[in-house]
């Protein structure tokens, strides 16, 4: 069972809305997603800076091959640009890289850039930033699955699969299931992304266009999340009863270490 944090350990962003600011202003929509990569350099910044461990974004799910080719290709441009430009600067502030999701799609150039910047800034722990490119969950349970079932026929045979077992083969496997999820743009549902992981994390909705989500966005999403009651299956009392003995062990504690 996941501990209740003041600050989210784990934050997972759908970024929606880089057509919608471009379209209000009369531009292409490729200036909305251009606008939409500063927005990203602005809340990586802000999660580490308030000490959220792992960030996860979802840039570009499966479905999206479904849009025009020419926004697929400028999308891909930007996704080309942004691994080429921005790693250094994920290095040099101690935030390690990680892309999540059927790559098999992306170019070779691609493919060598992400190994790159993973290989990088492999060894960084002020916060893990997680790109979800061609994503989606139930790809995501499904490759688990089939190679769970590849290491372990006999299992498979007997159906004998527990959800522990599952869990290291996901894509996410190194990060704590997120504490907040965050969709901006004003649609109200996850959409295909990090179904498993998601199960018990607080959702949150905005109006906001992701172009304008600030450091002030992510903090009035800190802020609805403070005021949750996070109780995993719990009663009430039992949350508030935990929440009260763990100050009166830290007092006691105090106490006892100024001789009291």
């Amino acid at each position: 069972m996941p501990t209740a944090t003041r600050v989210p350990r784990h934050v997972a962003i759908i970024m929606d809305g880089n057509g919608r600011w471009a379209k209000a202003r009369r531009l292409p929509r490729f200036a909305g997603h251009r606008r939409g990569v500063e927005a990203v350099r602005t809340v990586v910044k802000a999660c580490a800076e308030r000490g959220i461990e792992y960030l996860t974004l979802f840039a570009f799910s499966s479905e999206n091959w479904r849009r025009p080719a020419e926004e697929v290709d400028l999308l891909m441009r930007l996704f080309h640009g942004a691994l080429t430009q921005e790693v250094e600067s994920l290095h040099r502030n101690g935030i390690r890289l990680k892309i999540v999701g059927d790559l098999a799609r992306f170019g070779e150039r691609i493919h060598a850039l992400i190994e790159n910047g993973e290989r990088l800034t492999a060894d960084n722990r002020r916060l893990t930033l997680t790109i979800a490119a061609n994503y989606g969950g139930r790809w995501d349970i499904l490759q688990a699955l089939s190679r769970l079932v590849r290491d372990d026929p006999a299992a498979a045979s007997a159906g004998m699969f527990k959800e522990e077992q599952l869990a290291p083969y996901l894509s996410m496997s190194y990060a704590p299931e997120p504490d907040l999820f965050v969709r901006t743009g004003g649609e109200q549902r996850i959409s295909n992304f990090l179904l498993w992981q998601l199960a018990y994390t607080e959702l949150w909705f905005t109006e906001t266009l992701w172009p304008d989500f600030d450091a002030g966005s992510l903090d009035a999403a800190i802020d609805s999340y403070r005021r949750r009651e996070r109780r995993f299956g719990r009663t009430s009392e039992q949350v508030t009863g935990s929440a009260t003995d763990e100050p009166q062990e830290s007092a006691a504690a105090g106490l006892a270490a100024a001789g009291g």
